[in-house]
């Protein structure tokens, strides 16, 4: 994934988790927690290939 999609991918995912939180807790739809949890571990993994990415850009402008 390039950093552009890995940053698409975590607002994406932000945004399934909210609107599935809202239906776990607001109505009470246990299968929204599932898919809560699910973008939770989905941004998870984005955030720290991101994290790597901006290290890796990080470094490279400082080597310049």
């Amino acid at each position: 994934m390039s950093d552009h999609s890995n940053h698409e991918h975590i607002k994406q995912a932000y945004e399934t988790y909210m609107t599935e939180n809202e239906k776990f807790t607001a109505k009470g739809v246990k299968a929204s927690a599932a898919r809560a949890r699910k973008a939770m571990q989905e941004m998870s993994k984005a955030i720290k290939e991101r994290r790597k990415e901006i290290t890796a850009e990080k470094e490279a402008l400082a080597a310049k």
